[in-house]
């Protein structure tokens, strides 16, 4: 799944960041930010008409993210413990 199509509210764990090419500098910046294999994430908002952008939560920090670099993190379901 991806991170642009996770439901508003649900928690995910990132799987990966994408890169579309060979050194990507989104995808980096991506990972830069947090976006790390085992991360807990979750879209805490959508901005209306279209979605775009995302309010994303990883860790305790918030990013907006447009849904195009949103849809480069693929997430896993968080299992509950």
């Amino acid at each position: 799944m991806r991170l642009s199509d996770l439901p508003k509210g649900a928690l995910a764990v990132v799987d990966r960041v994408d890169d579309a090419h060979a050194n990507d500098p989104i995808a980096q910046r991506l990972r830069d930010l947090g976006f790390v294999d085992g991360e807990s994430v979750q879209v805490v908002a959508c901005a209306p008409l279209g979605a775009d952008p995302l309010l994303i939560r990883i860790g305790f920090t918030r990013f907006a993210l447009r849904r195009a670099e949103a849809a480069r993190v693929a997430v896993r379901s968080e299992v509950a413990a």
